[in-house]
């Protein structure tokens, strides 16, 4: 991720400063393929731990992901497949490819955001962002391990 900030949306502003940090790209994205787990929805989860001091459900996940899942299916996976598609053939193609798709994400993060209902308050930290990031990675992982870690680092926790 690499927009600009929108301080509309606290989550995106949250996404874009953990998403440049040493190591959380990596695992993201092993989490992603490896898994399948969406990379929004992870960081809104570790978003409503750290920044808005909440921990989340099962349910409450199900739910703000219910609100954004067509949009990831029908507009934002298919964009990655083209920009991953073109990534070998053209440059410039994929840099275009790479803006649209954040873009298609920032409006995820939109809808996210309006779903959860949350606000940034005093309280949260890396564990509960943890343990709200777990939700998503039944059985644990390897690279949710590292995240939280990289989270725990960057955030001051």
């Amino acid at each position: 991720m690499d927009g600009t900030s929108s301080s509309a949306n606290p989550f995106w502003d949250f996404s874009l400063a953990v998403y440049g940090r040493a190591g959380v790209p990596a695992c993201c994205l092993a989490l992603q393929d490896g898994r399948g787990v969406d990379v929004n929805l992870l960081l809104f989860a570790a978003w409503a731990g750290m920044d808005c001091a909440t921990a989340l459900s099962a349910d409450a996940l199900e739910r703000v992901d219910s609100a954004v899942a067509a949009w990831r299916r029908e507009v934002v996976r298919p964009l990655r497949a083209v920009r991953r598609r073109v990534k070998a053939e053209d440059d410039a193609l994929y840099r275009r490819m790479k803006a649209v798709e954040l873009e298609a994400e920032r409006i995820q993060q939109d809808r996210l955001f309006a779903a959860g209902g949350l606000a940034p308050r005093p309280g949260g930290g890396p564990a509960l962002a943890a343990a709200n990031m777990a939700l998503l990675v039944p059985g644990g992982d390897p690279a949710l391990d590292a995240l939280a870690e990289a989270l725990a680092e960057a955030l001051g926790g």
